[in-house]
């Protein structure tokens, strides 16, 4: 099975097992909705849980566990990343991509110049993302996500091409 993480476990809240999740999926309502399995990677191991409760507070998931409701069950899990099977992925509009779909894509300029390649997308929270590209002379630049930039995503070429603003690079 492979797994793809959708945030990460940044503490408890309160005393009945909930747990704070910075979340990096843009479907929490459907990731965390009651009855659904999510995993929790712990000590190397993807462990299973049903998910008993899901509510937004302060721009952060706050998920219980079926069986675990109690500060004392969920506190080992503090740090830990939260994951979802891959097959549960949700289907994107057209022109929308997930972040480990952009991750290795070669990059070029609009003239064809090899820039590199995307080694990550970077989360600015409230901004756009970033698309970090590590370029042929092992550099590194960031590139907003932006139209301005992105003139074009090629996913049966695996290229990227990218307006080269003066400063840009």
């Amino acid at each position: 099975m492979e797994y793809i993480c959708i945030g990460k476990i940044v503490n408890t809240f309160g005393i009945r097992g909930e747990l704070k999740i910075q979340s990096w999926s843009d479907f929490d309502d459907l990731r965390y909705k009651k009855g659904n399995t999510v995993y929790v990677l712990y000590e190397g191991q993807y462990i299973p849980f049903e998910v008993a409760s899901f509510r937004i507070h302060k721009g952060f998931s706050m998920v219980a566990f079926k069986d675990h409701l109690n500060i004392n069950l969920v506190e080992k899990y503090k740090e830990c990343e939260v994951y979802i099977d891959e097959t549960e992925r949700t289907p994107l509009k057209e022109g929308e991509y997930y972040r480990d779909e952009l991750e290795g894509l070669e990059v070029c300029t609009e003239e064809g110049m090899h820039v590199g390649s995307v080694v990550s997308v970077e989360e600015t929270f409230g901004a756009n993302n970033n698309l970090r590209i590590l370029k042929d002379d092992g550099k590194e630049v960031l590139v907003p996500y932006v139209k301005a930039f992105i003139r074009e995503v090629r996913m049966d070429e695996g290229k990227i091409i990218i307006n080269n603003m003066e400063g840009l690079l």
